[in-house]
Formats: structure tokens, C-alpha cells, sequence
């Protein structure tokens, strides 16, 4: 569950939202065949403790900050462009998905920017020489973690996707449910 989020809105309400988030993002992704999807998870546990969606295939995070275990499950992919989203952008569609794999065709890297300086899409296209990345200095959760991972990829080529917006905070929820209201 998103602690800022729950928070700011409850913990029962942060569950909710999160809850069908990740249920129609493993929806709208799972079902196109273009791609393979893994789900990784935190707690490790929750690898065995759910029933996941047929056609994902569910590995754990492993311990450590953000940037540590995202290079975990980078490791554990199959060599070839793999990109990580997060599981909070509600407006992600596979487009987007689409978008990021073809900037790996071009580009050593991938980044989706988030409105609020950080990001909902990492990519790296993980030929035979693997890239070495450092996002020990990355200073997550704030309005440095773009430019901070951007740092930490420099020497490759890095080409940037759609900005969307991540839902991390009270506000961000806010703004969502708004935009949701005016689309109607």
C-alpha cells in the first residue's frame, strides 16, 4: 500500500484505490501480446500469499530502497529492452508501454517523467554488454529522482517517454479524481 497516500486519505481508502488501480493495470497490460509482463512484488511473501492474474509471472522485490530493488528485478529479466512502470498511473495505457519500447530501439535507456520530478517508467535495453547502474544517490520519493537517475545514466543514451502522473499523495489523489470527474 502507498504509506504517503494512506496518510493523507486513510489507510482503508489508500487500500481501495490501490487495490483497483493495480487490478486494472495488470488488465490493460496483461492482455497484449507484444510483451511478456512480470509482476514484482513487495513483501516477498506476497509471491505465494495472492492468486495473480494468469499470464504474469510474479517475482519479489527482494529487500532494499527503491533504486536497489528495481536493479534486482532489471538482473532477473531476460536480456533484451525491459521496462519497469510503476503500479501507480492510472492513466498508463499500453500506448505508453508501445512508446517505451520503441525509444529502446533508439536509445541506451528510457525514463517517463512524472509531473512531480520523479518517474513512472524506467527502461534499459539490456543487450549483451548490460549497463552498470548506481541509483544509490538517487534521492527517491521527492522532486529529484529524475534528474538524480538521469545523472546516474550518464554516458548512455536515454530517451524520455509521455509524462503521466503517479499518485503518491492526498493531492496527487485529488487532482486524478478531478481530471476523472472533467473526462466524463
Amino acid at each position: 500500500m502507498k504509506s504517503r497516500l494512506a496518510r493523507d486519505i486513510g489507510r482503508v481508502a489508500a487500500w481501495r484505490f490501490y487495490r483497483a488501480q493495480l487490478s486494472g493495470l495488470l488488465r490493460r497490460l496483461g492482455r497484449d501480446p507484444r510483451w511478456r509482463c512480470w509482476l514484482a512484488v513487495t513483501p516477498d511473501a506476497a509471491v505465494r500469499c495472492h492468486r495473480w492474474p494468469l499470464g504474469w509471472r510474479v517475482l519479489p522485490q527482494g529487500q532494499g530502497d527503491l533504486g536497489t530493488r528495481m536493479l534486482r528485478v532489471f538482473d532477473r529479466m531476460p536480456m533484451g529492452p525491459t521496462l519497469l512502470i510503476g503500479s501507480d498511473i492510472p492513466e498508463i495505457r499500453t500506448c505508453h508501454i508501445d512508446d517505451g519500447f520503441r525509444l529502446l530501439q533508439r536509445h541506451e535507456a528510457v525514463l517517463g517523467p512524472a509531473g512531480d520530478g520523479g518517474y513512472w517508467l524506467i527502461g534499459l535495453r539490456r543487450d549483451a554488454q548490460p549497463q552498470r547502474l548506481d541509483l544509490t544517490r538517487v534521492r527517491w520519493s521527492g522532486p529529484h529522482a529524475l534528474a538524480d537517475t538521469r545523472q546516474a545514466m550518464s554516458g548512455l543514451s536515454v530517451g524520455l517517454a509521455a509524462e503521466l502522473e503517479d499518485i503518491d499523495t492526498g493531492a496527487d489523489f485529488a487532482r486524478w479524481q478531478e481530471r476523472q470527474r472533467k473526462n466524463r
